[in-house]
């Protein structure tokens, strides 16, 4: 090869390089796509802007939910590709669900083109079917944004298990053993609630519960108590159908250290050691034989950027610490940003917030630079938060401080 020929070869390479070790960009289609059917996954849509610049949002909705990002108008004006999906089954079946999602990037290969780069996109259980899938197929997707998700997976199942286990002990009334679940159900709005209270109205039976609760949701965490109420009684009784079977098969609170504050008139010692615990069904939480529904390793491979409520009362902010501490001993909580918001319910992030996030992964996945987040293993939780809220709640008493200005983009 002549020597002008290697010149020119080698400031091509420098040039393709110049970015960042990321992505080669993808030629442009002058018209857009738009895409509605059916395939082994169920119902999926495809929508591709004119002057598409490679990227795929691959969106993964949430328990019951529909194929609908919340940033769809958002994605488009940005020049992404979004695809979405509606699963096979109503049910908790996230085993399914990532071979679901899987399928439809495929079928988005052959209809379209390969994308330049793909983020999974997962909403509350889609959380879930997410972090699995970056788990379990590395080097499949570059990048993962989590909304208001179950980003420790079966964390879920154990969590709703161990309140229900600490409200019998502390109500004094049976919440797991009887003939259906209406059962159940009638002796926890007939027996319990009266003597525990509902939130913020708790009786002292009641304040011993919440202080539990709190600890199993995270932490004194902002407006956790403004997003307890809609939840509450999924906390004490079972929720319904088969559609959750699953999830309630694989739950174990046998590791669970319960904590409550000092001064409500029982130790944490005599809860721990009474409290009843419940161990998954045989073969449930086994990584050979349905990972999805074992204890999520932290291996991710590639940038995942979360974002959560605070007070969430569905889906709790202690998922987001157990996934924290689970890529810290895999060496790869490097690759995790996580962001709080200061509001109460659940997948009540504006589009701002979560638009916001997708940039910054883009970002991240592109140029290499990482976004700044919270410390959500902070023990002072006061601050959490602040400088991604736009809009304080009535009753958070940050109201009235400015947010700190957003990063430059």
């Amino acid at each position: 090869m002549r020597l002008a020929q290697r010149f020119t070869l080698t400031a091509v390479l420098l040039l393709a390089f110049a970015g960042g070790p990321h992505v080669a960009p993808a030629p442009a289609n002058e018209t857009s796509i738009s895409r509605r059917g059916t395939y082994e996954g169920g119902r999926y849509t495809i929508d591709v802007p004119a002057k598409w610049n490679g990227g795929l949002v691959l969106f993964a909705h949430g328990f019951r939910g529909t194929p609908h990002s919340s940033i769809s108008t958002y994605v488009a004006e940005k020049g992404y590709a979004l695809a979405a999906t509606s699963y096979r089954d109503q049910a908790y079946r996230v085993d399914w669900f990532v071979d679901d999602v899987r399928a439809l990037h495929e079928l988005f290969i052959r209809e379209v083109r390969r994308p330049r780069w793909t983020i999974i996109h997962g909403r509350s259980m889609g959380g879930h079917v997410a972090i699995l899938s970056l788990e379990l197929h590395p080097g499949l997707y570059q990048g993962g944004l989590i909304e208001c998700g179950v980003i420790d997976g079966v964390g879920l199942g154990d969590f709703y298990m161990a309140a229900r286990a600490a409200a019998e002990y502390l109500g004094e009334v049976n919440l797991f053993d009887g003939p259906d679940r209406e059962t159940v159900v009638r002796r926890a709005n007939e027996q319990w609630l009266p003597r525990m209270g509902m939130p913020p109205a708790y009786t002292p039976r009641g304040r011993r519960f919440d202080s539990v609760l709190k600890y199993l949701m995270g932490g004194d965490l902002p407006l956790r108590l403004q997003g307890i109420p809609p939840y509450y009684i999924r906390y004490i009784a079972p929720d319904a159908g088969p559609d959750t079977e699953e999830l309630r098969r694989a739950a174990d609170t046998r590791h669970v250290r319960y904590r409550i504050d000092p001064g409500l008139g029982i130790s944490e010692g005599e809860l721990n050691a009474k409290v009843r615990r419940i161990a998954p069904a045989p073969g449930a939480r086994s990584r050979s034989t349905n990972p999805a529904f074992a204890e999520l390793t932290g291996r991710i491979t590639v940038p995942v950027l979360a974002v959560h409520e605070t007070g969430d009362g569905r889906v709790p902010w202690s998922l987001q610490q157990s996934y924290r501490r689970r890529t810290i001993a895999a060496g790869a909580d490097h690759l995790l940003v996580q962001r709080g918001v200061r509001w109460p319910g659940h997948c009540a992030l504006s589009g701002e917030v979560t638009g916001q996030a997708l940039d910054d992964l883009v970002l991240w996945i592109e140029r290499g630079v990482k976004p700044a987040g919270d410390d959500v293993l902070t023990t002072d939780m006061s601050t959490l938060g602040l400088r991604w809220t736009p809009l304080f709640h009535p009753d958070d008493p940050a109201r009235g401080r400015p947010t700190a200005p957003a990063p430059p983009r």
